[in-house]
């Protein structure tokens, strides 16, 4: 079997232990990419995930207008479609949240994170065959939480007893990648991802390591994301020439 289709087993696994999961409130709508854009994520795995990786980046969540609408970590719709050259049907989740409707490749908003991920990814390495022989991105939890405004609910604010659920099933899935793309380091996407990752992967041998998010949420990301994150990985040297 090749790693692509180990990696999809893995994605398939986690849907399964996170489906009858509940979450009270202020959670009013979960949405999950794996079950309604599974075919754009098979394909970013299949066309992508093949093979080991000296680098695994890890996100923490879908967002609303990123993976939640394409299936791909930080996956803004133009960078996906554009660069990735991904695009499948996408269906829509059993309950739609009014406010946060699931277009998928015809989404009319942008994401800003993704923006900045893919388009830094994209100045340096040019092609995505230069970028993904060596990385790879996947996210920590595959679920977005809404609140009835729908506003935003990241995972790290939800109750202890829900939190800890869903991260037992997120934990052994980063466990099951790490193990399949055998990746040197994993670098979390911020600081919940990286405490995350050195929480599922005490026993492991990976180096972890953690980037500034480029949410623009966060003040220290709108000054110059990429240029951080480029001294970041300098200092961890796995970027000499960044």
């Amino acid at each position: 079997m090749s790693h692509a289709e180990k990696l999809i087993r893995i994605t398939r696994a986690l849907r399964r232990d996170v489906r009858d999961l509940r979450f009270s409130a202020p959670v009013s709508h979960v949405y999950n990419p794996l079950n309604y854009a599974r075919r754009a994520h098979h394909q970013y795995i299949r066309r992508y995930g093949d093979g080991r990786r000296k680098i695994l980046l890890l996100g923490m969540n879908p967002g609303p207008f990123g993976m939640a609408q394409t299936g791909v970590p930080f996956g803004e719709v133009s960078w996906v479609r554009d660069w990735m050259k991904i695009q499948a049907p996408i269906e829509k989740p059993a309950i739609e949240h009014p406010k946060r409707p699931i277009s998928g490749f015809n989404c009319p908003r942008s994401e800003v994170s993704g923006q900045r991920l893919w388009g830094t990814i994209a100045e340096h390495f040019v092609s995505p065959p230069r970028f993904f022989a060596n990385h790879f991105v996947i996210n920590y939890c595959p679920l977005i939480f809404m609140e009835p405004t729908g506003r935003n609910v990241t995972p790290d604010k939800l109750p202890h007893e829900e939190k800890s659920l869903l991260f037992d099933a997120c934990d052994r899935s980063l466990q099951r990648f790490v193990g399949v793309l055998e990746p040197e380091w994993v670098l979390g996407v911020g600081a919940f991802a990286r405490q995350r990752a050195e929480n599922a992967l005490a026993e492991s041998d990976v180096q972890i390591g953690q980037i500034l998010h480029p949410s623009p949420a966060n003040p220290r990301a709108n000054r110059d994301w990429a240029g951080v994150v480029r001294s970041q990985i300098k200092e961890m040297g796995l970027c000499p020439q960044c």
